[in-house]
């Protein structure tokens, strides 16, 4: 069984992924959506990698004869190929979490745990980290992804913090996107820059509760 078999029954990725997507362009674009139609479209993406296709060489012409739909039902649903190559690397990912909201050092832990578990999903893919390191080759694509994808998660994490400031929880006097940077970095290090490096589970649990005691709020 390939990928694009698996997320058509839903055991190899995220299926609510899929449907936030869709979910989110039918909210921006005001058209209805067809989940089936755009999950064929998403397949027949998959279905071009799967075969070693390049990135590059997937025009939305080959997607639309792979998906056995017409371009402009493509173009309905994305603008160009960048926008379909994010969403198709979405469903791939495991999906961003909702936070639980009980505390900043909880929703810390989900945000750096999903984080370990992306880790996790590119060092035991190797189809996955291929399409991903093709995404960096092109600035355009790579620009859409962090635009759409990475981008609103360091918001998150920041507004948190935020938060977090607000309710005494963490220090005032310092910058939320650095104080982000100082969570994220450890993981990011062991996720991207060490591939040889453990990701065992409670990770997220230690670097958060390891930082937040020199971030507690001073005393006067």
């Amino acid at each position: 069984m390939n990928l694009a078999d698996d997320l058509a029954d839903g055991t190899a990725t995220d299926r609510t992924a899929t449907e936030r997507s869709s979910t989110d362009r039918t909210s921006t674009r005001g058209r209805p959506r067809s989940e089936a139609v755009e999950r064929s479209i998403i397949e027949g993406v998959m279905q071009l990698l799967e075969e070693g296709v390049p990135l590059a060489d997937i025009s939305i012409e080959r997607v639309a004869r792979t998906a056995g739909v017409g371009k402009a039902t493509i173009y309905r649903r994305w603008p160009g190929k960048e926008e379909l190559f994010v969403d198709v690397m979405r469903v791939m990912e495991p999906a961003d979490p909702k936070l639980p909201g009980t505390s900043v050092r909880d929703d810390l832990v989900v945000l750096l745990e999903t984080l370990r578990r992306r880790g996790l999903a590119h060092r035991s893919s190797a189809f996955l980290h291929n399409v991903q390191a093709q995404m960096k080759s092109s600035p355009k694509l790579w620009a859409a992804y962090h635009a759409t994808v990475v981008e609103p998660r360091r918001l998150l994490g920041a507004e948190l913090l935020r938060r977090g400031q607000q309710n005494g929880e963490v220090r005032p006097d310092i910058d939320v996107t650095m104080m982000y940077d100082l969570f994220l970095g450890p993981m990011l290090l062991r996720a991207v820059l060490r591939p040889e490096a453990e990701l065992p589970e409670g990770l997220a649990e230690q670097i958060v509760d390891t930082l937040l005691e020199g971030l507690r709020p001073i005393a006067p």
